[in-house]
């Protein structure tokens, strides 16, 4: 049994829920996400719940039925709340600006890197922070990661793009013998 398959997910009542055939509509406002369950699991949707059920005693359908029950609560939290995640800049002339959907980087490379925002995606900067948000933390999550990649943080100066809530594992230089 899944502790996690069993529990209701529940959402406030500005978000629209919907299901056609194996797809979940998640709607609040402009924002709809869409979960895809592929015939995986049961769910019901019930006034301001929604439950899922496996479908067989299968171990891939009661892998699927914490899995789709995570996804389901992810999206419910996304809508209401909504993600941030904070990437943090270090380096002698490294630098970020936002020019409406482009984000421009500085990175100590010979050109600048302008990163084209996925819709959904807000991002702001302050100083050597940037804060970006979203609905949907698995877009949030691949965008951080690639804007992450474009320098990522070295061990000796910590020089680079790296996770606000990340620390790096520091080592020591080059020592001369005497």
């Amino acid at each position: 049994m899944s502790r996690i398959g069993k529990l209701p997910v529940q959402f406030a009542s500005d978000i629209t829920v919907s299901a056609n055939g194996n797809v979940i509509t998640f709607a609040k406002g402009k924002n709809s996400v869409d979960l895809d369950t592929k015939g995986n699991v049961a769910f019901d949707i019930d006034g301001n719940v929604v439950t899922f059920a496996t479908l067989s005693d299968a171990r891939t359908h009661r892998a699927f039925w914490g899995t789709y029950r995570a996804l389901a609560a992810n999206i419910v939290t996304g809508l209401t709340t909504g993600y941030t995640k904070a990437l943090e800049i270090n380096g002698v002339g490294y630098r970020a600006a936002v020019n409406g959907r482009v984000l421009n980087l500085q990175l100590g490379y010979s050109h600048d890197i302008n990163y084209e925002l996925p819709e959904g995606i807000e991002a702001t900067v302050e100083k050597n922070v940037i804060t970006l948000k979203s609905h949907d933390k698995q877009s949030l999550g691949q965008v951080a990661a690639e804007i992450r990649a474009f320098r990522p943080p070295e061990p000796y100066k910590g020089k680079g793009v790296k996770y606000a809530e990340e620390t790096i594992a520091r080592k020591a230089g080059k020592t001369s013998k005497k």
